[in-house]
């Protein structure tokens, strides 16, 4: 099915919805990694956003994202001066994350940190502002930023997801969808919940204290 928004494409600063809207959605997501506007990054452009992004305005649309700022927000325009005037050490690298018939031709990887907390994150712009994250941390993910989102990493232990669902329900979040994926039994479990309420810090928190969790993160819903 096509949608209006497939049609007209999102409200947006910038002639491309996949180089600015969707880069800066990829921006939005990573800084939630880190849990805000990073202290440092490094952002390395695949495919189409290597050969054009520079001219469609991908490098301010990313690091506007990186600070906060939405697609249609007018200070990214001048992303790349804020982010010097407030700190914000980036940097652009040309790269190569893979074969042309297997990675999309707007693809990035995004390295941040802030304090102690780093992050690697790999993401997509699908067009009309549409993006898909598919890889944190060296894990594969599918993250669209449709929904707000938690992903974590836990032992594959007997009545995880119901400890994580009890959680949720304890804080009235009701889940839209989930996907756990193993390699083997008994090894590491990945989850990918997605939820119709913005869950609150505690929430991380609370999953995080469970003594089978590696780490989670919560990720901030970003289309429109």
């Amino acid at each position: 099915m096509v949608s209006l928004l497939d049609i007209i494409g999102p409200v947006m600063v910038g002639p491309s919805s996949s180089h600015t809207a969707g880069a800066c959605r990829l921006g939005l997501l990573a800084r939630c990694l880190v849990g805000g506007t990073p202290d440092r990054a490094r952002v390395e452009l695949h495919g189409s956003f290597a050969r054009t992004g520079e001219g469609h305005g991908t490098d301010k649309a990313i690091v506007g994202g990186l600070m906060g700022f939405r697609p249609d927000d007018e200070r990214i325009r001048d992303a790349l001066g804020i982010a010097e005037r407030e700190g914000l050490d980036y940097r652009f690298e040309k790269t190569t994350l893979g074969e042309e018939n297997e990675v999309h031709p707007n693809t990035v990887r995004i390295t941040i940190e802030r304090g102690d907390r780093s992050s690697v994150m790999v993401g997509s712009s699908l067009g009309a502002g549409r993006v898909l994250v598919t890889e944190i941390d060296g894990y594969p993910v599918e993250v669209t930023g449709n929904y707000h989102t938690i992903v974590l990493v836990a032992e594959d232990v007997p009545g995880s997801v119901a400890r994580i669902a009890t959680i949720l329900a304890e804080d009235a979040i009701n889940i839209a969808t989930l996907r756990l994926t193993r390699k083997q039994r008994g090894g590491d479990a990945f989850m990918v919940i997605e939820v119709d309420e913005q869950p609150d810090e505690k929430v991380r928190t609370d999953i995080r204290a469970l003594s089978w969790v590696r780490w989670a993160f919560r990720l901030d819903k970003v289309s429109a």
